[in-house]
């Protein structure tokens, strides 16, 4: 079964070397992320309140690869891209498919 999180990153511009941790990746695991702005809506969550915006800058995701746990729980690394004249708040969204079940070289 698929599990899925967000993760809110203020102020990302360029190319920037992320990590999160999260249980249930796994080296082996299928691992999709996307990425989008965030436009706040001034609610009363705070940073939670507002939605993945559609705007002008060039923002996506590259080199997915997830790892083991190493002295704690497995995660997945990833760069993420905000092609932009400065910096914007970016909501990424990692999910989890079930493992990869062969491995095979072409």
């Amino acid at each position: 079964m698929a599990r899925s999180i967000r993760i809110l990153y203020r102020g990302v511009q360029g190319r920037v070397r992320l990590n999160f941790n999260w249980p249930p990746i796994i080296e082996k695991s299928a691992v999709i992320i996307t990425a989008a702005e965030w436009r706040f809506d001034g609610g009363i969550f705070g940073a939670t309140s507002g939605r993945p915006n559609l705007g002008e800058a060039n923002v996506y995701v590259t080199n997915i690869g997830p790892d083991d746990p190493e002295g704690g729980s497995g995660g997945v690394e990833f760069h993420l891209h905000v092609n932009w004249d400065s910096p914007l708040d970016v909501i990424v969204t990692i999910s989890v498919l079930e493992d990869v079940e062969d491995f095979v070289t072409a």
